[in-house]
């Protein structure tokens, strides 16, 4: 088997495990508030990634950095995993899991509209219109598809999944930045994220014993979002011969969590939530094909 043809199942096991994470979320929610979730999950993969670097001999190597690189972490980690999670498990404990799932894929567009401020980015006309596409998804997705009244589940948790992306768009924006070893930073940025959820509880609620199913729903997200996934995301962009040929890919995922979350959630899927998220990804692809379009002229 060709290198491509590995960093192709890598990528798509990467996705499959991303696209059951929704339906992960909402089971766990049932047992136990998106505080714990957040705990429970962000310690699992803590002590997932620090044996996964151990068995490779680089946990070494993770704490041999400077001063300024835990700084770095302590930053990357308070934006993800402890505000992105934070933000967008409560959504998910307000909204139903199509919702919050769909609203939160705007994160794309968010990281392009945020690159104008903080990276001095120019955007023009046909950009705008991409924008406009994808926030048109948002619109049908949270009105469930009215144009006549106000239909939106919950104002408050639309405002939290969307929230979200702005979070995550930060993140992604000064992690690109970190030229640090991925698993190594991701540890770290766990470790972080963890030790601010810890302190949160601590000052705002109290722990509670939830029920096991919760638990092993907890621990799922823990070990295949935060940890098998993004390992297998990494090989797969270390042994492609072209971001791109994966990284589209990427839009598989929210389509296989919707027939996710129907399948064992039993959420009855809404064609408008299906439709605004077909214009979210439109609105994406428009905007990449544009960009890539700039950079050969």
């Amino acid at each position: 088997m060709d290198t491509q043809k590995k960093a192709y199942i890598y990528a798509l096991s990467a996705i499959f495990c991303w696209s059951t994470v929704a339906t992960a979320f909402k089971i766990a929610l049932r047992g136990m508030d998106f505080l714990h979730l957040l705990l429970i999950s962000s310690g699992i993969a803590v002590l997932f990634l620090g044996c996964l670097l151990l068995f490779t001999s680089q946990l070494q190597k993770t704490f041999s950095g400077s001063t300024k690189d835990y700084i770095r972490s302590a930053g990357l980690g308070f934006l993800n995993p402890f505000l992105y999670y934070l933000v967008l498990l409560k959504a998910y404990s307000i909204l139903p899991a199509q919702f919050a799932l769909s609203l939160n894929y705007i994160w794309p567009i968010t990281l392009v509209l945020l690159s104008i401020p903080l990276l001095k980015h120019k955007i023009g006309w046909k950009s705008i219109s991409c924008i406009l596409v994808s926030f048109s998804g948002v619109v049908i997705i949270a009105n469930k598809g009215s144009f006549t009244s106000i239909q939106t589940p919950n104002t408050f948790g639309v405002l939290l999944a969307l929230s979200s992306s702005v979070f995550w768009a930060l993140f992604w924006l000064f992690n690109v930045r970190d030229l640090r070893e991925e698993k190594g930073k991701l540890f770290l940025n766990m470790a972080f994220g963890f030790l601010y959820i810890l302190i949160s509880i601590i000052l705002f609620s109290e722990f509670r014993m939830p029920d096991n199913k919760s638990i092993l729903a907890a621990v799922y997200i823990g070990v295949v979002e935060c940890g098998i996934a993004a390992v297998f995301w990494l090989k797969a962009l270390k042994m492609t011969s072209s971001t791109d040929k994966i990284s589209n890919l990427v839009f598989l995922s929210p389509f296989v969590s919707l027939l996710f979350v129907h399948l064992i959630i039993g959420e009855s899927i809404y064609l408008s939530t299906l439709a605004g998220l077909v214009l979210i990804i439109l609105g994406i692809v428009l905007q990449k094909f544009i960009r890539k379009t700039n950079s050969i002229e």
